[in-house]
């Protein structure tokens, strides 16, 4: 038997931990990566990662709340033992990570620094200035390049990832994948295959994520029987600089340093921000939510942002919806040494030094909180069995998922700075598993059938690029057009605020473009760095997710996180009299309980041959904390969070053995 070997597909965090634990297991691992492994989109993460710490300790902090933080900002939609697992092993990632020599900030005593993120009052967040990601990953890649010498990872940096190679067993056995520059196509034998490929934020045209990020390694599988889950929960990020070509992220760091979201309470001041007093400020993170301020979850500051400019009209300027993020106020010499990576950012990309001025920003798409099923066995304590090979693995036994495009971790909306986290959790959690899969498979005489296997996999994608060259015909479709269209359509429809009739119209459209994207001209049909093959197979990749999505935000009649309908929203309590309060509050609470007895479920969705999605949906594992109402500023929220406990209690006690 030839020797036992892992494809990792995704070269940043989570691919990179992955490949380190596994390495250090004696495991042979092919690290494959559409781009240079320093340029993975985990390289533009900011803000920090996060983790209960020495500091959050005195203060009445424990694992068990950051848990909590997480599946309340979550909405409860995300399986609870993983997320417990995550959050229980924060502690030990970031030490290890310190220990790798990640430059995290210090305070003056030379204890790491930590700062507050949204969804929680505890400064839980270690940080390395502005560039987190970019040190996280920086120390990882050293690790790989240490095995890399040892013999025990290859790399192939600039490959595409295909397809999976699955056998009539449904096993995973490899994979297809092309190099970008000789346009080579070949396969990769491999006893697992982890996909750790990101987000999908290019099906929205224009986003805070990388050129990579097209989701089409996600969709592949899918055509070879994965399966999707929670797609319609996107992430749109409350502070992003608009850009003709894409949108820049400005890190919830800055505000989690005291920057502070404002717009003047005239519409469109002519004045200049400095100019214009605080009484004439409209503080309205601040005002709505004065526990959290401008802390509150990212759905949340993401929906008053919009409905600041859009429906009460107070947008900075009249012709560009935008409000200011205010950071003026604080020493020159703190905003360098901890948020200079992003103020640089902005001020190359505006002209203008945002320790001077106030940003203007706006929500942009950010993150994928849905992303491929993944498995994961219990412990009778309500974490996870280290060693287990179900933890991370698809449906396709031998296929697994971590990082970004998995849909664990974050459910309805992902708190900033668990993103890191969860990259580098996946990545170190899933090498025991995989090694006790491959320990599993059984010696076998049969690794010629499988070579013929990856062979005629390989010959079969070779002959679609033919047919795809073959087809194109002059006058035919604009892929790059087409995937303008693609990306209005997904933002206008399924993003800050959702509406069926529009979702319905919205995906008339994309079945629209999905068939014109069949009829698409390729201007350059070349065997050498054909940009146009690769850009043109990705944008038809996109449109099984694009479906999934939008199918799964226009059943979901709810609003859950970052799926904001408001046809179905639930308005607060506004009765004055105490009796009529109390009946109201209870009535909230009677919707609430029904509600999730229809919703609270994972939508799944299974993908025919043509990319077409069916919806299914999953009962989530509440046990460790039962589902609340999520009340950040919500009129009557004390009442409402009256009542639910009485009826907790009530349930609780009802559970006990009689006499206890």
């Amino acid at each position: 038997m030839s020797q036992q070997r892992v494809l990792v597909v995704g070269g940043g965090l989570a691919g990179l931990a992955a490949t380190m634990k596994m390495a250090e297991q004696g495991i042979h691992v092919d690290l494959m990566s559409l781009t240079p492994v320093k340029r993975s989109h985990s390289v533009c993460a900011q803000g920090g990662i996060n983790s209960v710490n020495d500091l959050t300790r005195q203060q009445g902090d424990d694992e068990w709340l950051h848990l909590d933080d997480t599946v309340y900002g979550g909405d409860f939609l995300q399986h609870q033992p993983p997320v417990k697992e995550m959050a229980y092993w924060a502690p030990r990632i970031i030490n290890l990570l310190d220990r790798l020599g990640v430059p995290f900030n210090r305070t003056e005593e030379g204890f790491r620094d930590q700062r507050r993120f949204g969804g929680t009052l505890y400064k839980r967040t270690a940080f390395a200035g502005a560039t987190t990601g970019q040190q996280l990953l920086y120390a990882l890649d050293e690790q790989v390049r240490r095995w890399e010498v040892e013999g025990l990872v290859t790399k192939y940096e600039g490959w595409d990832f295909l397809r999976p190679v699955v056998d009539a067993d449904g096993q995973c056995r490899g994979a297809v994948a092309q190099n970008l520059v000789t346009m080579e196509i070949r396969s990769f034998r491999a006893d697992a295959v982890i996909l750790a490929s990101g987000g999908c934020g290019l099906i929205y045209g224009r986003s805070t994520m990388s050129m990579a990020c097209n989701g089409s390694a996600v969709s592949r599988a899918l055509r070879h029987g994965a399966r999707y889950a929670n797609g319609e929960f996107i992430q749109v990020h409350p502070t992003a600089i608009p850009g003709a070509d894409k949108l820049r992220l400005m890190s919830e760091s800055a505000r989690g340093e005291g920057g502070r979201v404002w717009v003047p309470r005239k519409p469109q001041d002519p004045r200049a921000p400095r100019d214009i007093p605080d009484a004439d400020r409209y503080y309205f993170l601040e005002e709505r939510y004065p526990t959290y301020g401008n802390l509150v979850p990212r759905d949340i500051a993401t929906r008053e942002i919009f409905n600041v400019c859009v429906n009460e009209g107070l947008s900075v300027e009249s012709d560009k919806q935008c409000v200011y993020l205010d950071l003026t106020h604080i020493e020159r010499s703190e905003l360098d040494r901890k948020l200079g990576g992003i103020l640089n950012i902005y001020e190359k990309f505006t002209g203008e030094n945002p320790r001077d001025t106030p940003m203007k920003i706006f929500p942009g798409v950010h993150y994928s909180m849905g992303g491929l099923w993944a498995d994961y066995a219990r412990t009778a304590d309500g974490g996870l069995d280290p060693g287990n090979p179900i933890n991370q693995q698809t449906n396709v036994p031998g296929l697994y998922a971590i990082g970004e495009c998995d849909y664990q971790y974050h459910g309805g909306n992902r708190l900033g700075a668990n993103s890191l986290l969860s990259c580098i959790f996946t990545g170190l959690f899933v090498g025991p598993g995989i090694e006790t899969h491959l320990n599993s498979l059984k010696a076998s005489a049969g690794d010629e059938q499988y070579d013929s296997l990856l062979k005629s996999a390989a010959a079969e994608e070779t002959a679609t690029e033919k047919a795809m060259i073959s087809d194109s015909k002059p006058g035919g479709e604009n892929p790059y057009l087409i995937h303008q269209e693609l990306g209005q359509e997904m933002t206008k429809a399924a993003t800050v605020v959702r509406d069926n009739d529009q979702l319905t119209g919205a995906l008339a459209k994309v079945n629209e473009l999905c068939e014109r994207a069949n009829n698409c001209s390729l201007s350059d049909t070349g065997a050498w760095t054909n940009q146009n093959i690769t850009y043109t197979r990705a944008l038809r990749d996109m449109f099984p997710v694009a479906k999934a999505i939008l199918k799964g935000a226009l059943a979901r009649d709810e609003c859950r996180g970052a799926h904001f309908k408001p046809a179905f929203t639930m308005p607060g309590i506004e009765a004055d009299d105490p009796a009529e309060r109390r009946r109201q509050a209870e009535a909230w609470c009677d919707a609430f309980e029904q509600k999730n007895d229809k919703w609270l479920k994972s939508t799944i969705a299974t993908f025919d041959a043509n990319g077409e999605p069916t919806l299914s949906y999953e009962d989530v594992d509440t046990s460790l904390i039962p589902p609340r109402p999520r009340l950040y500023g919500l009129v009557g929220a004390e009442v409402i969070e009256e009542v639910w406990k009485e009826r907790q209690r009530a349930k609780d006690d009802a559970k006990q053995p009689a006499g206890v």
